[in-house]
């Protein structure tokens, strides 16, 4: 599987493991550990949660799938914006340490922007940094203006809504982040209704030429960016392998071409879609 470089040269799989909605039933958290379990075997070692997934659940889900291979994995958590303050990152931070049973985040985003100022978030997450509780930190829905004002830093990543429907970030965001080496984390992939998304003529079309899914082709057009990092939610191991195999499908310029034709690339600043 293809590697998206951090700002510090580190690797990462350019196709991770989403865990929105894992963890809200609780019967169900051995068969979603399961599908993350999958997913690593295949290569998707990046996992995504948040201490706002069902209040918790999701990261004690990821603890579950992370049973005896922790260090093969690349674990991002998400701090709330109420919780973003210099006493109470720490705070969080060790709620969410405890419930993905492990003694460092590798990735710990401000999950969006609320009312406590960046370079208090920042200098919170840089004292987690120094102390070995998470090695990277980044944000989520952050737009270009917001990314300008965090000013340099180490800041690793963003993670944002990017779909087919959702190009806006292609007008400057995404140029900005790939100027300063910062990967694009793309949340909702297939979309918050991936059913509407995948009813998709273009993307059918190129389904056809390449023998993949609607779905797969959506994934594969997100990849087709070197500072992309995709996020897939699947919860059974069906759905883990036709997301994994996306990523070995690289799309022509007839097919970018024939999805720029239904879902249109973005002419002038669109605020920042979120979900």
């Amino acid at each position: 599987m293809r590697s998206v470089s951090l700002p510090d040269g580190e690797q990462v799989p350019c196709l991770g493991q989403g865990t929105w909605y894992m963890g809200d039933n609780r019967a169900a958290r051995n068969a979603e550990a399961d599908a993350l379990r999958a997913g690593i075997d295949l290569g998707m070692t990046l996992i995504d949660t948040a201490e706002m997934y069902a209040d918790g659940g999701a990261e004690e889900v990821v603890a579950r799938a992370a049973v005896g291979q922790r260090d093969k994995l690349f674990i991002v958590s998400k701090v709330y914006p109420h919780n973003a303050s210099r006493t109470g990152i720490p705070a969080a931070c060790a709620r969410s340490l405890k419930r993905l049973g492990t003694d460092r985040i590798d990735l710990y985003l401000l999950h969006w922007r609320g009312g406590y100022p960046l370079a208090e978030t920042v200098e919170a997450f840089e004292k987690l940094r120094r102390e070995g509780k998470i090695r990277h930190w980044g944000v989520s829905n952050l737009d270009t203006a917001d990314m300008e004002e965090l000013g340099p830093g180490r800041c690793a990543a963003n993670q944002v809504l990017y779909h087919p429907d959702s190009r806006g970030i292609e007008f400057d965001l995404l140029p900005w982040c790939a100027a300063k080496s910062i990967p694009v984390m793309a949340y909702s992939p297939l979309s918050h209704s991936p059913a509407r998304l995948l009813r998709s003529a273009a993307l059918a079309e190129v389904a056809r030429r390449h023998g993949a899914t609607p779905a797969q082709i959506a994934l594969a057009w997100g990849l087709r960016h070197p500072h992309v990092v995709s996020i897939p939610k699947a919860a059974n191991p069906a759905h883990v392998r036709e997301n994994a195999a996306a990523a070995a499908l690289i799309l022509t310029q007839e097919d970018l071409a024939t999805i720029d034709a239904v879902h249109k690339p973005p002419r002038r600043k669109i605020a920042l879609d979120l979900l």
